[in-house]
């Protein structure tokens, strides 16, 4: 790579970019925004806000790098602008994939997952990362992952799944996404998955001892309680329109967060102030949204040098809206300390820097097998012949298990069940009923019809 395409100032493309976690990480990885996309207009407002006041945009530049509505919505932006951008990033929605949702996967409106593949394919970004919740990594969804990486295959990109646990990037808090990153080949020859921290993160009580003093709370009060949050944060769920107030997440969860002596039932105003004693049957203080944004890593930043804040060792990442709006901003964010470990492993493999590798990657990695040879057929197949045909490829598989990853199959893609003479069913493979673009999906219709619901 030549020395001034090396020292070029890479530039970055985020979809559904909520209020800033992922884009504070790649910045500091050495990305500038070109655009954000955001549909929640409080998220977005917090997002221009801070690329000026904080990552210094100027004001018209943070004005022209945010852009609100819905995504894939032609009139919202123009992704035609952008082709070869160094990388496509996003968060997109979880809930399609979510263990605590009903995990609808192509068939709920919030799902971009293949829409992004789509839109990478479209733009030819030299790298693309995506990131969502661990549910998209479970057997329910190995048909979808499968046609992701083909499709990506297909446009030149070599793909990898990764689940990472942003604890193990100094977040104190248990928050496990799965990542997708792929690269364009002669880039990929370069990539590395970030190495983990050595040290462990901070307990929640060591993490916020200073925010939980800093309303009155009396020392010996402050001291007992750090003892108590002696482990990191159970995950920060910041949940959807759909439900109600601010909490801390489900039942599981609050229970955890009880063991730290939490209360988990809300989110406070303000820290706890003199006097402050938990009333009979509450395990303790509630959390503000400035710890909370602590605890997803906002913290883990040096203030830029000359500012009033560099004293303050952190970044005053300042959320707009109302309370519930501020927490669930912070609660939806991909960790800035997690993006950045990601941004600058990606920002290495694009400048070919390190150690080139044989890649291994190729087109016949197989996730799912039943899904790989149902999709190069076009006539439908038995349960029986199903496995035969497996296992003159090597791969051996029951019944039961081909029964099950048909039934996965059906979820997210048109599977025809056809009736031999004989009375045995035979099956095939038909479209992906997954929303990537097209204007006659049932996505468009049921985006319209719950808009006010959608975050």
């Amino acid at each position: 790579m030549a020395a001034s395409e090396r020292d070029r100032q890479l530039e970055v493309v985020e979809i559904c970019a909520g209020a800033g976690g992922q884009t504070l990480g790649l910045e500091r990885a050495g990305f500038r925004h070109r655009v954000a996309v955001e549909l929640d207009e409080n998220a977005a407002h917090t997002l221009r806000c801070n690329l000026q006041d904080v990552l210094g945009y100027s004001k018209q530049g943070a004005e022209d790098a945010v852009a609100i509505g819905d995504v894939a919505d032609p009139g919202t932006w123009e992704p035609s602008e952008h082709k070869g951008v160094d990388l496509l990033a996003g968060g997109v929605p979880c809930p399609p994939f979510s263990i605590a949702g009903k995990q609808l996967g192509a068939n709920d409106e919030r799902d971009l997952f293949a829409w992004a593949i789509e839109l990478c394919g479209d733009i030819q970004p030299k790298a693309l990362l995506l990131e969502n919740v661990r549910g998209l990594s479970a057997n329910r969804f190995t048909a979808y992952r499968q046609h992701v990486l083909d499709r990506l295959h297909e446009y030149g990109y070599i793909g990898d799944w990764k689940l990472l646990h942003a604890s193990d990037f100094g977040v104190s808090q248990l928050r496990p996404r799965f990542v997708l990153v792929a690269l364009k080949r002669e880039y990929a020859e370069y990539f590395e998955w970030p190495a983990l921290h050595k040290e462990r993160p901070p307990t929640v009580g060591e993490l916020l001892e200073d925010l939980m003093a800093s309303n009155g709370w009396e020392e010996d009060q402050v001291t007992e309680w750090v003892k108590r949050a002696d482990d990191i944060a159970p995950t920060i769920v910041g949940g959807s329109k759909k439900h109600g107030g601010a909490d801390l997440g489900p039942t599981r969860a609050k229970r955890a967060w009880a063991d730290l002596g939490v209360d988990a039932m809300g989110v406070a105003n303000e820290a706890p102030e003199e006097g402050w004693r938990a009333p009979e049957g509450v395990p303790g203080p509630k959390l503000t949204t400035a710890m909370v944004a602590r605890i997803q890593g906002w913290h883990d930043f040096e203030s830029p040098k000359g500012s009033d804040l560099a004293a303050e060792g952190e970044f005053r990442w300042k959320f707009h809206g109302r309370k519930t709006s501020v927490y669930r901003q912070i609660g939806n964010a991909f960790p800035p300390p997690v993006a950045k470990a990601l941004g600058v492993a990606i920002r290495k493999a694009i400048r070919q820097e390190g150690e080139r590798k044989t890649l291994v990657e190729n087109t016949d990695r197989v996730l799912d097998p039943v899904y790989k040879l149902l999709r190069g057929l076009d006539r439908p197949l038995t349960v029986d012949q199903i496995i035969e045909k497996l296992a003159k490829k090597g791969t051996v598989l029951e019944q039961p298990d081909v029964e099950r990853r048909l039934n996965h199959l059906g979820h997210d893609f048109a599977v025809t069940m056809t009736t031999r003479s004989s009375g045995v069913i035979a099956y095939s493979l038909g479209e992906f009923k997954a929303f990537t673009g097209q204007d006659d999906h049932q996505r468009h219709d049921l985006f319209t019809q719950l808009r006010a619901k959608i975050s």
